[in-house]
């Protein structure tokens, strides 16, 4: 299948970690091609055990000490999470030879067991990194920048039609979908949602009714963008507020959704802290929330939060994909005025509006000047994020632009390792 192989942006990112530290973790959502990427990378040098298989997970919790031993580096570990107790052993072995680097490179759909581990007692050994489902970049076969700043700040994608666009939001950015065209978008969104039901939300907890949590997944879907209210939501569906931070927990542990905390600083007065949900694949936002068809999508309820969570991906997999963890917030005033997304980078804060809109307007450049008065300086560049095909600039520094666009623009040059 390597004619089928999708370039991934991360590639150099975990070449390089390989050749400094002694085990490289590499989580991220389930079918976002962790294993294919490995595999790719490293196939003719590791070994390669894939611990989702039942007899290796019941050799591996059996006897981990023994196990390591069978299997010593170079070695790939797949689905680490499957036996958690191998982690200590690892380390172990790893210590009495820390000089060399790129033992073990594991990877792990959830980032719960295996992070409260790696916290204990891989502090320096470890570099860790998170796949995410495929950016329209990684999509148009344009993923390999080799550093930000190399990036032309002229570059241009390929123009999208708007029918193009949205029927993109519904298929989403999981590899299989991008690779098969012709598969079923609804069905495979179908089969993903039971899939992950019954095999990641089974495995770290013991959620009796896969049915309410499936309606907790849909409830959750309906109110992405918007403020979240744990009381609220519980209610709705007869389930303690404890239950629902238990189980956004297990969403947020498992890369299926992105909780986006408000930009506040020392001195904020009279904003809104309450944080806001978005899914992470928008695919699975629209299959969720029933939408099988680009022009409801587009023109319906959802369209801005679909959007939104469009344009939000995109900018954490720019920070995932250069191996920075993600430094993204909203704004709002209890005033109501707000920016959807502000990114940190370094000393400067660039603020990120999303309009469904064709053709934006000046008038859709307020939040973004708004936030600049109230934090000054830091407040750097402002973008508009539309459907349209222009790019074009409102007044000082504020530019719109398309969202196909997006990666190639001047926010990606401007992410910086932390």
């Amino acid at each position: 299948m390597e004619d089928t192989y999708i370039k991934r942006a991360l590639e150099p990112v975990l070449e390089h970690a390989s050749t400094e530290f002694p085990v490289v973790i590499l989580t991220g959502p389930r079918q976002s091609g962790k294993t294919t990427l490995m595999l790719h990378l490293f196939a003719n040098r590791y070994r390669y055990v894939s611990l989702e298989l039942p007899d290796i997970r019941a050799s591996a919790s059996a006897d981990p000490r023994s196990f390591i031993k069978m299997y010593p580096p170079p070695v790939i570990f797949d689905e680490i999470q499957y036996v958690p107790d191998l982690l200590p052993f690892i380390k172990e072995r790893v210590e009495t030879q820390q000089e060399m680097c790129g033992q073990y490179l594991l990877t792990s759909s959830q980032n719960l067991l295996v992070m409260e581990k790696i916290s204990e007692s891989f502090a320096g050994l470890a570099a860790l990194f998170s796949l995410l489902p495929l950016s329209w970049r990684e999509t148009a076969g344009e993923s390999q920048v080799a550093l930000p700043l190399e990036l032309k700040k002229t570059a241009r994608s390929r123009s999208l039609s708007h029918l193009d666009l949205w029927e993109g939001f519904l298929r989403g950015g999981y590899p299989e979908l991008a690779v098969h065209k012709e598969h079923d978008v609804t069905l495979w969104h179908a089969d993903y949602i039971q899939t992950y039901l019954e095999k990641d939300i089974r495995t770290l907890r013991q959620v009796g009714d896969l049915t309410l949590f499936k309606n907790f997944l849909r409830a959750l879907a309906a109110r992405s963008a918007q403020p979240l209210n744990l009381t609220s939501l519980g209610r709705k569906l007869g389930i303690a507020v404890a239950t629902v931070k238990a189980w956004l927990s297990l969403l947020e542990a498992t890369f299926q959704v992105i909780i986006l905390h408000p930009y506040l600083t020392s001195v904020s007065k009279r904003l809104v802290k309450m944080p806001k949900i978005y899914f992470t694949d928008v695919g699975n936002l629209c299959y969720l929330v029933g939408l099988r068809e680009p022009e409801h999508a587009a023109f319906g309820p959802m369209g801005s939060a679909i959007m939104e969570t469009a344009v939000l991906s995109e900018i954490v997999k720019m920070f995932a994909n250069h191996g920075v963890k993600p430094r993204v917030y909203f704004w709002r005033t209890s005033a109501g005025t707000e920016v959807d997304f502000v990114m940190e980078t370094g000393t400067e804060l660039i603020s990120v509006e999303v309009k469904t809109s064709v053709k934006p307007r000046p008038a859709m450049t307020s939040g973004i000047e708004a936030f600049r008065e109230a934090l000054g300086n830091q407040a750097t560049s402002g973008y508009i994020i539309h459907t349209g095909k222009d790019r074009f600039t409102f007044g000082s520094d504020v530019i719109a632009l398309p969202f196909a666009e997006l990666s190639l623009s001047t926010i990606y040059s401007r992410i910086r390792p932390s």
